[in-house]
């Protein structure tokens, strides 16, 4: 426990200097509970912070991208899960998709679950299959198992066109994925 509190003081001072790794890992110490009282409200305050904050890549400094994509899934999963926020499936498919689109398979396996069952979207089996199948080439093997499981009430057509979507956005970087 001590390890814990000492982890959690040095992470909340680079949090404060504006650190996003930081930030995201102190929102997952309050969403858990390790080294403080679990507190989902600070969870989600840190989560956000580490999501929406621009992050500088690259040795060069020439790029930058929107956010921790792990901060991003996991202030999805608050959403979903209605933890320190009010429930709020749309809200959570904006920040899984927001972490879909930086490549994390987690996040594209929760986009395709979100479309499967129509939670905050427009219920469409072709998406819920093109996530899951992206998903599932990033190494997420229950989604493999969920897209194959989509396919058999799904038609020829629209597995070719799932498929044709998944490797679009694919071969895009995540940046020419459907909406």
């Amino acid at each position: 426990m001590q390890d814990n509190a000492e982890a959690m003081s040095w992470y909340r001072k680079a949090a404060e200097q504006g650190h996003v790794n930081a930030q995201g890992m102190l929102g997952f110490m309050y969403a858990t509970g390790e080294g403080v009282p679990q507190d989902d409200a600070a969870a989600v305050v840190w989560f956000r912070r580490a999501a929406e904050k621009k992050v500088i890549t690259g040795a060069n400094v020439t790029a930058t991208r929107e956010g921790s994509a792990y901060a991003q899934l996991y202030l999805g999963i608050m959403y979903e899960s209605g933890r320190g926020v009010p429930l709020n499936s749309a809200e959570a498919v904006k920040w899984f998709r927001r972490s879909a689109d930086q490549g994390l398979a987690d996040a594209q396996f929760n986009l395709g679950l979100m479309y499967a069952t129509g939670r905050g979207v427009l219920k469409d089996t072709v998406l819920a299959h093109m996530w899951s199948n992206i998903a599932g080439a990033n190494g997420i093997e229950e989604a493999r198992e969920f897209r194959d499981k989509l396919e058999h009430d799904m038609t020829g057509t629209e597995i070719r066109r799932a498929t044709e979507l998944a490797h679009a956005c694919m071969d895009s970087d995540y940046q020419d994925c459907p909406q």
